[in-house]
Formats: C-alpha cells, structure tokens, sequence
C-alpha cells in the first residue's frame, strides 16, 4: 500500500513539472512565402510532439527534435509555400501517461489574391424567365469586389462580395463567371452555362434485365433529359399473334429506370418500347424490343373427348387446343388410362387422335387427355367410360319403350272415354253443355260456361304472385324464375304420383340453348298446398351446391287456359344415363348386358355418401334415397335427387313429423314407423341404405 502510494506522489509531482517554454505565434503571409511555427516542451524525456490544424493531426515526415537541455524539447512546423488552404488555427499537444498537455493557439492567415467560397453554378430555365447568379470570394486582404461578365458583356459596376446578379431572362443559352478583386489581384471563377430546357430526349438501351416465369424485368438509360430532371416514363407493350395486340400503356416513376411487367402469357412474342417525360414534356418513344416469353404447361384440357368403339380397334379423337391456351409448343398428347381400377402404361400421341388395335379389350377402361409441352402437362379432360355404343343409348331406348306403353295406355282410355260420351245425351264443351231433346226432331240447346271474346291478347305470363304460397317461399324463388317461352319440353322421361319428368330445350340469355330436364306437376291438381308442396323441394336445391347432389336451374310457370292457378315446373340439369336403378338392370338384364368393375360400383357408394354427408352438414333429411332417386350424369357421377319428402331441421338434431304422411314403407328405416314419428339424420342411413346397396 505504501508502494501505491510513492508511485501516485511521483508521477503527481512529474507532471507539476511538464510545461510549455514556447509557444506558436499569430502569422500574417502573403500567398507563396514560407511560414514557420515553433513550440517547446520542458519536464520530459523523450516527448513526442505532434501539430494540429484545426482540429486535425498534421503529419510530416520531416519533423525534427531539438534538445534544449535536460528534458528541455522543441520542433518546428514548416509550410514552404503558403496557399489559402493553409490558413487556419495551429497549436501542438503532448501526451504523458494519459494526459494530454497543448499549447497555445495560433493562427496563419494567408494575404492574396482572393479565393472563393462559391462560384456561380449552371443554370437551366425556361426562355425569358428571371433568374439568379451567385459569387463569394474572401481575401485577406479585404475588401473584395465582384465584377460579372454575361454572354461575354461586363454586367453593371463592380459589387461588394457576397454578389448576387439577377438577370431577367435570356431565350438561348449563354455563357458566364464573375470575378473577384482586392488589393493583392484579382481571381476569376469557373465558367457556368444558363441551359435552355427542351424535351428530352429518346431512352437508350432499353433491354430485359431478368424473366422468370411471366415476369419481366426492363431496364434503359435515359437520353439527354433536356437540362430537366426525369419525373416518369411510360412504356408501350403490344403482343404479337395473328394480329396486332396493344396493351393498357404503363406510366411509373423515375429513378430507377427500370419496370417488372407481370401477368405476361407464356410463350407469347412481346414488343416494347420507352419514352420519358421532363417538365417541358415527352421524349420521343425509344426502338421497339422485341423478346418472346418463355413456355409453361397447358392452362385447359383438351375438350371433346369421343370415342369409337369396334371389334378391330378404339378409335379417340378431342380438339386441338387453341394458342394462347397451349402456352408453348406442343410437344405430344398424353393418354392415360385405367382398366378393371388399374391404371395403365401412358400413352403418348403427336396428333389431337389416337387409333388403338383390339378394340374389345378396351371395354369398360377410362380415358384422359392431357396436352404437354417442354415444361410439363395440362389439365386432364374428364374421364370418359369405353361402353359399347348399345349400352349408351340403352337407358334412351328404355325411356322411349317406357314412352310407348304410356302412349298406348292413354291411347287406351281416351278411347273408352268417347265410346262412353257417345252413349250420353249431354255433351260438355268448354262453352257450355249441350243436351239432345226428346222426339224424332233432333233439337240442341246450349248453356254458355263463360263469355269469350275473340279478339282478346295471349295469357299472359304467369307470375309466383298468382299461386297464393307464401311470402318467404316465393321470395327465395323469385330470382330463379324461368319465363315460360323460354322451355319447349320434349318427349316423356317417366312418371310419378305427383306428376312427371320431361326432357326440354332451355334458351338462355346469350341464344344458346341447354338441355335440362323438367319436373311438371300434374295438371288435375288445383289447390296451392300441393303447388306449394313441389315448390318447396325446388327451394330446398336451390341453396345445394356439392358435385353430388342434383342442382336447381329454375323455375317455371305453365299457364292453363280456363285454370286459376298454373303448373309448376321445376327445371333440372339433364342427366344422360337417366337413374341409378334402371342403369344397375340394363346392366344385368338388358338386351347387350354389361359388366360394371367393382371400382365403379364403389364410386357410385362413394359419390352417394358425399352426397347425404353434405345434406347432413345443412341440415337436411332426405326420407326417400332410393337408386331409383340417384341420377347418372354424363361423366357416371351419381347425383342425390328428388326432395319431395325432405325436411329442414332447424334446431337439435331431430325432427318430429307432426303429421301423417306418405312415406316409402318398403325402405324407411324402422325408428320413423313408431308412433313418435322422431326423424333425425341417422335417418337416412336406413331409408334406402340397403335398398342402394342391394342394386348396386
């Protein structure tokens, strides 16, 4: 401790003795002599003594020492040749065990010609508009006077330093500087240029800088700006197919002189072109470029897969995709297939058909087309089922048999009907009731029904107004009522309690026309509850939207001639293999049988399971699934359909049916025969779980 203490009291005591014996000394120098300043130290060893200029260490490398006696130091800092930039503040320092020890300060100042602090800049402006020039120049010696010099005319009487010219316009460019004079000389400035603005000129090297995928990155330099900065560009792009496309010009900010186009199409031949605006206004448009997109996969399927079938061979044929749809060059159409649930070698095709020998051993298999280019494949086409061309039109041609002994029955009846009418006295018309008299003279007299007038328009177009169902319902139906002229029904495709289902022609708004299937309820029903009845099931579809539940179109109003109340109709997609139970027996028992593979007759479980899954999540019991109420559409997708008997629960998990009702005893699950009548959505699991399952 003691130790600690002797070294603190002797360095304490070394430092009272460290001090400046000279130091640096103010100094006034005429531009080009030599200055010199000196500074001693005494109380050191080896000092090391450094100079500053202003806050900045000066380094030399011919600084020397000079011992003056014992721990008695001095140095010297030397300028051969004084400029302006010489001057400023000087002193040194010395640094002893940490500390920092200066000396006093002093200044150089240099005597000359003046030098400036700001010379006049360029100047861009539009013709005849008032601008100004400035000039500082400082000495020593002061004062200093600024004398300007326009277009190489001495403007006006010399100034006092800081000047500034106002000039009142010029209408061509023109040259300037000032000069600035004290009693030393006089300096002149850089010479500046007033530029008149004009309009830029055109971008150069105009290129694509990065593509990846549809995205494309331009670059360019911009050209002469016109003595005015850049504020935006704007790029013109066009597409080249078999015409001329222009797109939607683009206009972005500038700097930085670069652009992503986005959302290009693949594989496509691009034009583009720049021009970039001052304040004056546009610069001519740069040369188009030309570049050409890369390529991607296919964006569509091809469409219309067919296919003939014969003892030799499977023919298949499909439409060629169109350009902007293929997105590249094609490369080859790839098949795939599947057989008995197998899926087969693919097969690959130059050409939009293909022809394959054996034709027999194709029956049953599924096919799809897929077009491909460099970077891969499309969009598959929907499967499309190899069947014999006698079992396509099997379920048509049982639907016309069904059609023809309809025909004959009501052929039938019509017939007794008029024998019947002949035996009677009385006749009725829709005018009245006519009756013959007694007596050999026949005599006829006539009560009207009705008066009628011959002149009178069409009926007019029935509206839900006029069937008296309630508000709510006829809301919900409102926006997909289908004006009557708009359907021309077809021939019969079968027939229920409650009325029958027609095949028709649909007109949509665009001319075209779609074929749907029509529900007509029958004609001898009259009173609202039983409209309202069939109106209900077709609110129920309309809110369905799942690929296996049969989807509402619209609906119709037929107006009857004499009838208060017109026919309902309800609008269906049509569906080309007609229901489930007839296809399972034209499979087995019809005239050309047909095996269905296992797979397909689990896809058809499947599709049926999606389907009463989705009722189910909205709440929905069916009460009536039956194969005989699942259709086929025409890629052999099953669709639930026909919700006569179907209820909403709109609480709970159970409805209770507070009614009696008609219900299909034969397939109802066993729980809805109690006296209870408590239907929940396990329901449906028992009415027609095993009738499905037994035809399938």
């Amino acid at each position: 401790m003691k130790r600690v203490l002797w070294i603190v009291v002797f360095l304490l005591r070394s430092l009272e003795g460290v001090m400046f014996t000279k130091h640096p000394s103010n100094q006034t120098v005429s531009q080009g002599n030599a200055a010199r300043l000196g500074c001693a130290v005494q109380g050191l060893m080896e000092p090391d003594i450094v100079w500053l200029k202003d806050g900045e260490k000066l380094y030399s490398t011919d600084q020397m020492f000079i011992t003056l006696g014992e721990q008695h130091w001095e140095t010297f800092h030397s300028v051969k040749s004084v400029q302006q930039q010489d001057a400023g503040q000087y002193w040194c320092e010395v640094e002893f065990h940490g500390l920092t020890f200066s000396s006093e300060r002093a200044w150089i100042t240099v005597e000359g010609v003046p030098h400036f602090l700001q010379e006049p800049q360029d100047v861009a402006t539009f013709p005849n508009v008032p601008f100004n020039l400035t000039c500082v120049a400082v000495g020593p010696p002061e004062p200093v006077e600024v004398l300007w010099w326009l277009g190489g005319v001495l403007e006006g009487e010399p100034r006092s330093s800081p000047s500034v010219l106002h000039v009142q316009g010029v209408n061509s460019s023109i040259k300037f500087y000032c000069e600035a004079k004290n009693a030393r000389g006089i300096s002149v400035s850089r010479t500046g240029t007033v530029h008149i603005k004009v309009l830029p000129a055109a971008p150069v090297g105009l290129q694509v800088l990065r593509m990846v995928e549809n995205n494309v990155t331009l670059s360019w330099r911009p050209g002469f700006t016109g003595h005015s900065e850049l504020s935006t560009c704007i790029i013109q792009v066009s597409r080249r197919a078999a015409r001329r496309w222009d797109l939607p010009q683009q206009e972005v900010q500038v700097p930085p002189h670069l652009q992503v186009m986005s959302g290009l199409r693949s594989h496509s031949n691009y034009s583009v072109r720049v021009s970039c605006a001052n304040e004056v206004g546009a610069s001519p448009f740069s040369p188009w470029l030309h570049f050409q997109t890369p390529e991607s996969a296919p964006s569509a399927a091809p469409r219309n897969l067919t296919f003939d079938l014969s003892e030799q061979q499977l023919s298949l044929t499909w439409a060629k995709l169109e350009e902007d749809e293929l997105q590249g060059k094609l490369l080859a159409y790839k098949v795939q297939w599947t057989l008995r649930g197998e899926a087969q070698e693919p097969l690959l095709f130059k050409e939009n058909m293909a022809q394959l020998s054996g034709g027999g051993r194709f029956f049953n298999a599924s096919f799809q087309v897929s077009a491909c280019t460099s970077v891969g494949c499309g969009p598959w086409t929907p499967p499309v089922l190899v069947l014999p061309a006698s079992v396509q039109v099997q379920v048509q041609r049982s639907h016309m048999w069904v059609g023809l002994l309809l025909g004959l029955l009501v052929a039938t009846v019509v017939g007794l009907l008029l024998t019947v009418v002949a035996q009677r006295r009385g006749k009725e018309t829709q005018f009245g009731s006519v009756f013959k008299g007694p007596g050999p003279e026949s005599s006829v007299s006539f009560t009207a029904a009705r008066s009628f007038n011959r002149t009178c328009a069409e009926l007019q177009e029935s509206t839900l107004d006029s069937l008296g169902i309630n508000n709510d319902l006829k809301n919900k139906l409102q926006d997909v009522l289908i004006q009557e002229r708009l359907i021309t029904l077809g021939h019969m495709l079968g027939k229920g309690e409650f009325g029958s289902v027609r095949e028709a022609l649909l007109k949509t708004e665009d001319t075209s026309v779609q074929k749907v299937a029509v529900k007509v309820l029958k004609s001898d029903i009259t009173s609202s509850g039983d409209i309202e009845q069939c109106l209900k099931e077709a609110a129920y579809m309309k809110d369905f939207h799942h690929p296996n539940v049969i989807q509402l179109i619209g609906v119709s109003l037929h107006r009857r001639p004499g009838q208060r109340l017109p026919i309902p109709m309800v609008v269906l997609p049509f569906m080309k293999h007609g229901d489930l139970h007839t296809f399972l027996l034209l499979s087995r028992l019809g005239e050309q049988p047909f095996d269905l593979s296992l797979q397909t007759l689990i896809q058809f479980m499947l599709d049926i399971s999606r389907g009463m899954e989705y009722l189910s999540s909205r709440n929905i019991i069916h009460r009536d699934l039956a194969a005989r109420n699942c259709m086929l559409d025409e890629n052999m997708t099953v669709c639930v359909a026909d919700f006569g008997l179907s209820k909403k629960i709109y609480s709970g998990d159970y409805y209770r049916q507070g009614s009696v009702s008609k219900l299909p005893v034969k397939w109802i699950a066993l729980e809805s025969l109690y006296t209870h009548r408590v239907l929940r959505h396990r329901t449906d699991r028992g009415i027609g779980g095993s009738h499905t399952a037994q035809n399938i």
